[in-house]
């Protein structure tokens, strides 16, 4: 059966509540990128910067996984082949919603990391200035995530899954941030057929089979039941 590589960005994430870059009045609007997500920002102030991701751990733990979320969960389950889910969300809200081995190229706030010895651990629900590390006891704590500039994360197993899919779907992505969205190109010459779901065309709609638009706890049930319908 054939396998399944699903894209998810902010989109999905934002019917349970979590702002996208683009929110107005959202946490993002209240800051420069380039001051709350580049290693020159946190190496200016970490103390804006872990307020920063702070808040954002505190609201991404309130928050509630979508049918959106629990959709694709379902689909893990219940497609005979393999389906493999890949965000760019820093939430852990496809895991809430029961998804399995999702790969986070972004990072998650529930991870700190240290920036002189790379060892990862669970951080707290508030990281501040200088935390240790408790691997090597450097005061250099700072949020598991990928800020502009950085490599994201798990990128040769991302490739040899799309080099092997035969449908991939981008979920709530704005296309606007590569290397991700260059994937509908990597799936497509490997022969899958490509689907798009998002509230609005994203930059790279032109590129994908199939657009479907609306809501993502609308379309993305509907598109697992006719999947799963055969």
């Amino acid at each position: 059966m054939e396998k399944i590589v699903i894209l998810t960005g902010a989109g999905i994430s934002a019917e349970s509540g979590l702002g996208t870059f683009r929110d107005e009045g959202g946490l993002w609007a209240q800051h420069r990128i380039e001051d709350v997500a580049t290693p020159e920002g946190f190496a200016r102030d970490p103390a804006l910067v872990h307020a920063f991701y702070n808040a954002r751990r505190v609201q991404a733990a309130k928050a509630e996984p979508n049918a959106a979320h629990t959709a694709l969960a379902r689909l893990q389950r219940h497609w005979p082949g393999e389906v493999v889910l890949v965000t760019q969300n820093v939430d852990s809200l496809h895991e809430a919603g029961g998804a399995r081995n999702v790969l986070h190229m972004h990072g998650t706030l529930a991870g700190a990391l240290c920036a002189a010895c790379g060892h990862r651990w669970a951080a707290p629900p508030e990281m501040t200035v200088g935390q240790p590390c408790p691997a090597c006891a450097a005061p250099t704590g700072r949020p598991d995530v990928v800020w502009f500039g950085e490599m994201p994360y798990h990128m040769d197993s991302i490739y040899d899954h799309l080099a092997e899919a035969g449908i991939f779907a981008a979920i709530g992505t704005s296309g606007q941030v590569y290397p991700a969205a260059a994937f509908v190109h990597e799936a497509a010459m490997a022969g899958a057929r490509t689907v798009e779901l998002n509230l609005d065309p994203s930059s790279g709609a032109s590129s994908f089979d199939q657009v479907i638009l609306g809501p993502a706890t609308e379309t993305v049930p509907a598109w697992v039941d006719q999947l799963l319908a055969g």
